[in-house]
C-alpha cells in the first residue's frame, strides 16, 4: 500500500492526513510484531536513501515516544523497533516478504551458463532425434522433431539426399555445441579474474585463502543437522571437570592488588555514538532488524541506554541477547563432517551496540 507523502518547504511536517494514516499503520505493525515468533518475522531489506524514506522515518520518530515509554524490557524495545520497521516498508510502498526469513537460496551457477547449457542439451537432444531418424526410426514423435528442426528451409523428407542433409545438420549442431562450451569456459575464465581483481581490492586476506585450497562444490551435500548440533554440544555444553592446582592461588594473590573498573555508566549519546560507527546494513542477528533503523530512530537512543544501563547493573540479559545465527564455513571438500565446518556467529545488533567505549 502507498501512500503519498507530502512536505512543506522545510521539510519538518505532513500534512494530516497523511500523519493519521501512518499512525494507524505504525499501530497496527507493531500489535502485529508483538505476537509474532522471532523465526517468523519477515526479513527486511535493504531501502534505497532517499529523501522521502528519510522523511517517513522522521516523521515516525514522534510517535514511537508512547511506545517506546511503555516498553519495560529489550525485547519488548526490539519489538517496538521491528514493528516501526515493519511501518515504514508499508508506508513508502516497498515489498515486504511475510513467510518468514527462510529464503530460497540463490543458485551457485549464472543465469547467462544455465541459458548455454539449456541450448547445449536441446542440440544434443535433437542430434539424438536426427541420428534415430536416419537410422530408419519413423515414429511419430521423431519425425515431428524432425519436422520442426528443416522447418523454414527447402528441405523434405522425401528428397534422394535426405541423409546427406541430416548428417550435414548433425554436424552443425556438434560444431554449435563446442562452440558454446568454448564459450561456457572462456565467460567462467573471464568471471574468474574480475573476482579475484575486485577481491585483491577489497579482501586480500580472503583472496589468499581461496587460492590456497580448491573451492568447495556447493552442490555437494552438507552435514547432517543432529550430528552438527551433537558435535558443537559435545565440545561447549559438556561438563569438564578442572584441575584446580596450586596455581590459581597464586594468581588469586597477583590480582587482589588490581584496582576493580569503576562502575560503567551508559548514556544516550554513548549509545548514538556507537550506533553512528556501525554498518547500515551488516546482517541482523535472530531479530533481523539492522544498524540502520538505530540510526534513523533516535527517540530510542534514551530508552536503549537505560535499558542497558539496567541489564547491566542486574548482570542479567534476556535469551534473545546471548542467541545468535551460525553459519557454517566448510574448510575442506568433506562437507559431510561436522568438524570439518568454522563456525561464524552473527550476534545481535544490540549486543554489538554495548560495546560501546568500554
Amino acid at each position: 500500500m502507498d501512500f503519498p507523502v507530502v512536505v512543506d518547504s522545510d521539510d519538518d511536517e505532513m500534512v494530516s492526513h497523511g500523519l493519521e494514516q501512518m499512525r494507524s499503520i505504525l499501530e497496527e505493525a507493531i500489535l502485529e510484531t508483538r505476537s509474532m515468533p522471532l523465526e517468523n518475522r519477515p526479513r527486511l531489506p535493504r531501502i534505497s536513501l532517499s529523501k522521502r524514506n528519510r522523511t517517513v522515518v522522521r516523521a515516525l520518530n514522534p510517535m514511537l515516544v508512547t511506545y517506546l515509554g511503555a516498553s519495560r524490557d529489550l525485547c519488548e524495545t526490539d519489538s517496538v523497533l521491528f514493528g516501526t520497521a515493519m511501518a515504514v516498508f508499508r508506508i513508502i510502498g516497498a515489498k515486504l516478504p511475510m513467510a518468514g526469513r527462510v529464503t530460497k537460496q540463490s543458485s551457485a551457477i549464472p543465469a547467462w551458463r544455465k541459458r548455454i547449457e539449456d541450448r547445449i542439451a536441446k542440440a544434443r537432444a535433437l542430434i539424438g532425434r536426427l541420428i534415430s531418424f536416419r537410422s530408419v526410426n519413423n515414429r511419430p514423435r521423431v519425425m515431428r522433431t524432425v519436422r520442426m528442426a528443416f522447418a523454414g528451409t527447402n528441405i523434405s523428407l522425401s528428397q534422394p539426399d535426405i541423409t546427406r542433409k541430416l548428417t550435414e545438420c548433425i554436424d552443425d549442431l556438434k560444431q554449435k555445441i563446442a562452440a558454446w562450451g568454448k564459450r561456457i569456459r572462456r565467460f567462467t575464465e573471464r568471471s574468474r579474474r574480475f573476482n579475484q581483481n575486485r577481491l585483491f581490492q577489497s579482501d586480500r586476506k580472503r583472496l589468499c585463502k581461496s587460492l590456497e585450497r580448491p573451492e568447495v562444490c556447493g552442490a555437494r551435500p552438507g552435514p547432517d543437522q543432529a550430528n552438527t548440533v551433537a558435535f558443537w554440544r559435545g565440545l561447549w555444553s559438556e561438563p569438564v571437570n578442572h584441575s584446580e592446582g596450586p596455581w590459581m592461588e597464586v594468581v588469586a594473590s597477583q590480582s587482589a592488588s588490581v584496582t576493580p573498573i569503576y562502575p560503567v555508566t551508559i548514556t544516550p549519546e554513548d549509545v548514538a555514538e556507537a550506533v553512528r560507527r556501525a554498518p547500515n546494513w551488516k546482517s541482523p542477528g535472530l531479530d533481523g532488524l539492522h544498524h540502520y533503523w538505530l540510526k534513523g530512530f533516535i527517540v530510542c537512543h534514551a530508552v536503549l541506554a537505560r535499558q542497558f544501563q539496567e541489564a547491566l547493573d542486574q548482570k542479567l540479559l534476556p535469551s534473545l541477547f546471548t542467541t545468535g545465527i551460525t553459519h557454517l564455513v566448510p574448510k575442506d571438500q568433506y562437507t559431510t563432517d561436522p568438524s570439518k565446518y568454522r563456525p561464524i556467529t552473527c550476534t545481535h545488533i544490540r549486543v554489538n551496540t554495548t560495546h560501546i567505549r568500554y
